[in-house]
């Protein structure tokens, strides 16, 4: 089959590069989000593919009864309902490996901004303060001595942990198991983790399994020199048990990248002095960016192709080309 007769949707905003790939091998319909009432009827039963930045939920993907692909932009898919794909044999693939090592130096320069207070060190000689009222505060906060728990030691959460074995400081972790392979003290619930350390590492993806799962518990068990860093997804933190445990001192400091309900950030969260916060900016370099777009592009390349994904999901692991 020649690609240019395959049909691929486009819903919502995605990476230029991606689109021109995906443009130049397929036949693309764009529209404005993955709302199956703006499927144009007549194209219903032609789109094969998806690429995706935004997901797509159980009706988008049953309005496309020939769907064999979504290629989601991202190494988390939450967005995009992959149990569902499996069960109607539609494969899912993401992004994973290419953002790994950008996302694991934002997460280490997000952790040493928050604990050392850098940005805040940069206004006060931004503001003239230093020539005016004199050095910057001693800043309470420092990496040494340090024991920092991972959520979540996938790929991502291995490339963090290596980094900080190299500063210095002791690691821990907790996932749903073990991890094979890895010889870091593992934790079989996060309230362990989080009372076993003082410095708590969020990699966890999203969903049901993980919603808030960071609350007042897992924040008091951390303590009041305990220090939260998010490079995960917001959906796994109760942002007013967080707002709560860092304005009356539960724990120490926060730095996050990635908010429950992005981009609205809560005014609450925002005016704490001891929240560092960024907006969701973990793998968002142009060398990055463009090495995701072309693996977007390269899996519905490849499954067209070869009648393979390069990167599927778990859940849509077993899926075989129609």
């Amino acid at each position: 089959m020649n690609t240019k007769d395959i049909c691929i949707a486009i819903p919502g905003k995605l990476h230029p590069h991606a689109v021109e790939r995906i443009t130049g091998a397929f036949r693309v319909v764009t529209l404005d989000s993955a709302d199956p009432a703006l499927i144009p009827p007549e194209l219903a039963g032609q789109i094969m593919g998806v690429a995706t930045a935004t997901g797509a939920n159980p009706a988008f993907i049953d309005a496309l009864p020939r769907l064999e692909i979504v290629a989601n932009f991202g190494v988390g898919y939450d967005a995009v309902d992959a149990p569902h794909c499996a069960r109607r044999g539609v494969m899912v693939t993401n992004t994973p490996d290419v953002l790994t090592e950008e996302v694991a130096d934002t997460a280490v320069g997000l952790l040493i901004n928050t604990v050392r207070e850098l940005p805040q060190a940069e206004a006060w000689l931004r503001a003239g303060k230093w020539e005016r009222e004199g050095p910057y505060p001693l800043t309470q906060g420092t990496l040494r001595g340090r024991h920092v728990g991972i959520f979540g030691m996938g790929r991502i959460g291995m490339a963090i942990a290596q980094r900080l074995e190299a500063f210095g400081l002791k690691i821990s972790y907790h996932n749903r198991r073990k991890a094979d392979g890895v010889a870091y003290d593992y934790y079989p619930t996060l309230v362990e983790l989080a009372a076993a350390v003082d410095t708590l590492v969020s990699v966890a993806p999203g969903g049901p399994s993980t919603d808030r799962i960071v609350g007042a518990e897992v924040l008091r068990a951390l303590g009041p020199n305990g220090v939260f860093v998010n490079i995960g997804r917001g959906s796994t933190v109760d942002e007013p048990a967080l707002i709560a445990a860092l304005r009356d001192g539960t724990i120490r400091a926060a730095g996050l990248d990635v908010f429950a309900n992005e981009p609205r950030v809560p005014a609450e969260l925002i005016a704490l002095p001891n929240a560092c916060l960024l907006p969701h900016v973990g793998s968002a370099t142009v060398h990055t960016r463009q090495g995701m777009a072309d693996l977007v592009a390269d899996n519905l390349i490849s499954w067209f192709t070869h009648r393979k994904a390069v990167t599927p999901v778990p859940e849509t692991a077993q899926v075989a080309a129609r």
